[in-house]
């Protein structure tokens, strides 16, 4: 089994976070908006670097189902109606990994296009 392969996958729907826990006992708390903005859909991410759709307002919203992708990914589904993220287990383990600087850069980016970012 690969070690980036989820051990433990939790969704707490109330508090909108992902609990994603490693062989190696690694723990993390991804929480929804992150994951949505950070979709690997060719919708967010585009067809080629610098072709990303910086993903605006999405502070509410949650997940409403995880379907498992075979033995090696996720597919998420978010109230908003987006579907067609595939969440391999390397790319949420990376999500994971490397929070601080992507969440950062998400809000750097969203600040560079003139948005607030809401944090009631």
């Amino acid at each position: 089994m690969s070690s980036t392969r989820p051990t433990v996958i939790n969704f707490h729907k109330i508090s909108r976070v992902l609990e994603l826990g490693f062989e190696d006992g690694s723990n993390f708390k991804l929480p929804t908006e992150y994951l949505r903005v950070h979709s690997p859909s060719a919708e967010v991410q585009g067809h080629g670097p610098g072709q990303e759709v910086l993903q605006i307002g999405k502070q509410d919203v949650n997940i409403s189902r995880i379907e498992p992708v075979g033995h090696y990914a996720l597919c998420l589904v978010f109230d908003d109606n987006h579907d067609t993220g595939i969440y391999s287990w390397d790319y949420l383990h990376d999500l994971c990994i490397n929070y601080e600087p992507k969440w950062q850069a998400y809000l750097d980016r969203l600040a560079e296009a003139g948005y607030e970012h809401r944090t009631d």
